[in-house]
């Protein structure tokens, strides 16, 4: 039986004078002269349909101007089209270019998306089990400690992806999950700038995952393994959230010490507020100082300087992360998950070789 939204009375009076009744997959079937298995074939891009019958149902879907119901095809199939993304931020740029990546390819193959924000004031528990009763399939955005507890703690038997944090070398998430090797891009990173002169880096930091002084986050790992490498000693990292505010305030401090010539940051807006914090100060970047960013925001190659980033593909690992889901919701599709492109260093103005030592203005 298929369901098309509404119901009729035993009257073969029209309940809705003047509104055409919507296509059938049968109606479809019939001026395409298929069976509504081969339209079902047709709609869910099976394989094995021939080329002449699948343009065929196509021509008859374009002019019925069929719409598959989501509700029918839910009980028919068993397979329930919808996915609920569980994210603590929609703003900051690896986020919501996460979400841009889950929500197209949500799009392109049929699934409404949904979008709740959990905070840490949340019932973790409640505000999963409401996001699972509403069918489909669940998206944890993991890149913070919410969102790291919140993937914790979905039940086993609810379909479940997530978009996480570099997990520590030979370590992998319990549930499906994609990540970016940031640890090794900040590595590759902090190596530029010593092979530039610089005799340390100092790293502001984004707040780990994590949330353990020992595990400081694979970006700052990164780091770390660099400069130990090199024989240096790391210095003490700064900073204490993900936003611009953040930046300024640990910049302030670093620009105080003269010594300081290289800075890492752990993602574009910190590095904003680290070079409005170095401006302030007179320090230039970056004849004074290098920057590097993280995460290649859209801002970051229009600032002046343009700065030198990380380019981290988010849309990719959100289209990934669907992937990986779609294959739990429906068994039929079977397509690999698309992989996301490699982190890459861009190199813009904020970054150069060390300045030769000479009188510092105060």
């Amino acid at each position: 039986m298929h369901v098309t939204g509404h119901t009729t009375s035993g009257s073969d009076a029209d309940p809705h004078p003047g509104q055409q009744k919507a296509a059938s997959i049968r109606d479809v079937a019939q001026a395409a002269g298929v069976s509504y298995q081969t339209v079902s074939r047709v709609i869910n891009g099976h394989p094995n349909v021939r080329e002449e019958t699948r343009r065929r149902v196509q021509a008859a879907i374009e002019t019925l101007g069929f719409r598959r119901n989501a509700t029918a095809f839910a009980l028919a199939s068993g397979v329930t089209r919808s996915v609920t993304v569980l994210t603590t931020n929609t703003v900051l740029h690896g986020y919501a270019a996460t979400l841009q990546g889950l929500e197209e390819a949500s799009r392109a193959a049929g699934y409404p998306l949904g979008v709740r924000v959990v905070t840490p004031e949340d019932d973790l528990d409640r505000t999963i089990a409401a996001a699972a009763d509403t069918g489909g399939g669940l998206v944890v955005i993991g890149f913070d400690r919410v969102g790291a507890a919140a993937l914790d703690r979905v039940p086993a038997h609810v379909p479940c992806a997530a978009v996480v944090e570099a997990p520590p070398p030979g370590r992998t998430p319990d549930r499906p999950a994609v990540w970016a090797d940031d640890r090794e891009a900040a590595r590759a990173a902090t190596a530029h700038l010593l092979a530039l002169g610089h005799d340390t880096v100092h790293y502001v930091a984004i707040p780990a995952s994590t949330g353990t002084r020992r595990s400081a986050g694979p970006r700052a790992e990164g780091w770390r393994q660099a400069l130990e490498a090199a024989g240096v000693v790391p210095p003490a990292p700064s900073g204490k959230g993900w936003d611009a505010q953040a930046g300024y305030e640990a910049g302030k401090k670093l620009a105080r010490n003269q010594d300081v010539t290289a800075i890492l940051c752990g993602n574009d807006d910190l590095a904003l507020g680290v070079l409005r914090a170095l401006h302030h100060a007179g320090r230039r970047v970056p004849e004074d100082v290098s920057v590097i960013g993280f995460d290649d925001a859209p801002h970051s190659a229009f600032i002046t300087p343009s700065l030198t980033t990380v380019r981290m593909d988010f849309q990719g690992l959100g289209r990934a992360a669907f992937g990986l889901l779609r294959t739990q919701l429906d068994t039929e599709q079977q397509a690999p998950a698309p992989v996301p492109a490699e982190p890459a260093l861009i190199l813009r103005e904020s970054s150069g070789p060390r300045q030769s030592s000479g009188p510092r203005d105060t």
